[in-house]
């Protein structure tokens, strides 16, 4: 965030008040009867549980892992540049997105063939090229791992098939799933139903198409990851979004997991409702200016999910100058506000001008004279 206008005083301090909630405590949804082993629902907003068991309980989790490879891909950026996949990384069992040695692809191509097709070729292929072997990569992925906060997770394998000592837990996969949700190509990639994309010796045009059912089945769905071998079972990741409000499901070896998604997401749904948070305007004075005073107001409205025991421990907390310099543009920012839940940061606006303040015109020696003739202060007989 840039400030335009350098700001003589510092901020005032920070003003910080609880957002006023009046709501009804109701009646929780009786917790629904799953195939799962292991499930989690999320509120991708606040990372609250809303409903969870052996939610801590560590498992293989499949090509579900591959979420965690999409993330870094896209975050290496240089996603159109064109090169050759390595040929030794394409060749793994498992599904495929149909690399042959030779191929010419981009990251951002494998990034659809591991999200939609789950293909084990192109989470390879896309480690070899970001950090130069498997190896190197998977301590890349628990690098990143432990950034988040995946604290019982330990990745072996960009695809997510089975070795020992490749682990997570429901409840990580969810911590996991919402910071790559933040990530705006992931998001869009991950709840595509099919996808254009070029890729061959030389690129030709193809289609993939996603792997994950519950994007047809659940109203809302926006991804994310399906993933199946032998040892992990059945895994699901699925994400929804409903008037504001995002949740994640996650299940480990969950033999009826479609409808064990639709039944975590209704729950969340009954428990999280989208909640508009109000962030004040503030007034601050202008020194030089054509007008005195300038009103800062937030940037965006800000709408998020909550339960309502977190609307009762929500906090907005704001940073505007009690004076700024002019001139000043409508839209300049010149302040923050963060919205706050039990000390973590949920969301950073920014807070702007809402109108234009010129600087005041210099006055010039005729106009000085002529402003204290007017004035009766000098006279002539």
């Amino acid at each position: 965030m840039k400030l335009k206008h350098v700001i003589a005083a510092a901020f005032a301090a920070l003003l910080s008040f609880p957002v006023s909630v009046r709501a009804e405590e109701t009646a929780l949804p009786a917790p629904p009867e799953l195939s799962a082993e292991c499930a989690v629902v999320m509120n991708a907003d606040t990372l609250g549980v809303l409903y969870g068991f052996d939610e801590s309980k560590r498992r293989a989790m499949a090509s579900t892992t591959k979420i965690m490879t999409a993330l870094l891909t896209l975050e290496a950026g240089d996603l159109d540049r064109s090169f050759t996949a390595d040929s030794m990384a394409i060749r793994v069992e498992g599904t495929s997105m149909g690399l042959r040695e030779g191929d010419i692809v981009t990251r951002r191509a494998l990034v659809y063939g591991m999200l939609l097709p789950s293909g084990n070729d192109a989470a390879n292929a896309a480690a070899v090229s970001v950090s130069g072997s498997l190896t190197a990569f998977a301590e890349l992925m628990n690098k990143r791992a432990a950034q988040i906060g995946m604290n019982d997770t330990h990745f072996v394998t960009p695809s997510g098939l089975d070795a020992p000592g490749h682990y997570t837990t429901a409840y990580d996969m969810a911590l996991l799933t919402a910071e790559a949700l933040k990530n705006e190509d992931f998001r869009s990639i991950c709840g595509l139903q099919s996808a254009k994309t070029e890729f061959g010796d030389p690129p030709v045009p193809r289609t993939l198409y996603n792997s994950n059912k519950l994007l047809k089945l659940y109203d809302g769905c926006i991804g994310v990851k399906t993933g199946f071998t032998d040892n992990a079972r059945r895994c699901l990741v699925s994400a929804a979004e409903r008037d504001g409000c995002t949740l994640i499901a996650v299940t480990l070896n969950a033999p009826d997991d479609w409808n064990d998604h639709r039944k975590l997401l209704d729950l969340g749904f009954e428990r999280v409702k989208p909640y508009d948070v109000r962030i004040g305007a503030f007034s601050a004075e202008v020194v030089g200016g054509s007008a005195d005073s300038i009103t800062i107001v937030p940037a965006e409205d800000v709408t998020m999910g909550f339960t309502e025991s977190e609307r009762k421990n929500l906090l907005v907390r704001c940073a505007v100058p009690e004076f700024v310099y002019a001139d000043i543009t409508e839209g300049d920012v010149l302040g923050y506000a963060e919205v706050r839940l039990n000390d973590r940061l949920l969301r950073r606006v920014e807070m702007i001008a809402s109108e234009n303040v010129s600087r005041k015109k210099p006055q010039t020696a005729l106009g000085w004279l002529i402003g204290l003739f007017s004035g009766g202060v000098l006279k002539f007989d």
